[in-house]
């Protein structure tokens, strides 16, 4: 079974793209390999510029390190040094909303608390290129809400957003194009 066949996508710098399909559609499986998580069997990937991923719950986290320690630890993982990390970690948690628990191992954080701690770090560690798999719709509106603004904000940056959902209204309000992945 090929999850992708035949797909030729050229996405522009401070774009927000949006990528709607059924489950199993190969939605996933597109930013996993943009986010050079998986290699292509066939065919090749251009990326200009450093990624940064939220695509499954926990990705990239360690279980046993506080989320204070899994941002250094996320950060670092993106080319980022000490200072430049310590330079934007408040702003990190102030957004996660997760500041009461920050030193605490994220294994004990609930699904929610890890959406809200992955997108904040993935955000605001500058990525050129921010990959937002459908994780938001583990949280609450208002911090949804909250994410799609903080979307809004990096494309107007120059920097591009790659964002799966399938909530129609977020594509339609968020993004400047949207593809559909069928069979």
């Amino acid at each position: 079974v090929w999850a992708l066949k035949d797909i030729k996508l050229e996405i522009k710098r401070g774009e927000i793209l949006g990528i709607i399909g059924k489950n199993g559609a190969g939605k996933t499986t597109l930013l996993k390999i943009i986010s050079r998580i998986t290699s292509p069997t066939k065919g090749r990937i251009n990326i200009s510029g450093r990624t940064a991923s939220l695509i499954e719950v926990g990705t990239g986290f360690h279980g046993e390190l506080t989320g204070r320690e899994n941002i250094y630890l996320n950060g670092s993982i993106l080319g980022l040094r000490k200072h430049e990390i310590n330079q934007r970690l408040d702003k990190i948690i102030d957004f996660s909303g997760v500041e009461k628990y920050i030193d605490t191992p994220v294994k004990r954080y609930s699904s929610g608390m890890y959406v809200r701690l992955g997108f904040s770090v993935a955000a605001h560690l500058d990525p050129d290129i921010l990959i937002v798999d459908e994780v938001l719709a583990v949280g609450d509106a208002e911090f949804q809400k909250k994410c799609l603004g903080k979307m809004k904000n990096i494309s107007s940056e120059g920097r591009t957003v790659l964002f799966v959902s399938h909530n129609m209204p977020s594509i339609i309000n968020l993004c400047n194009r949207g593809i559909l992945l069928n069979d």
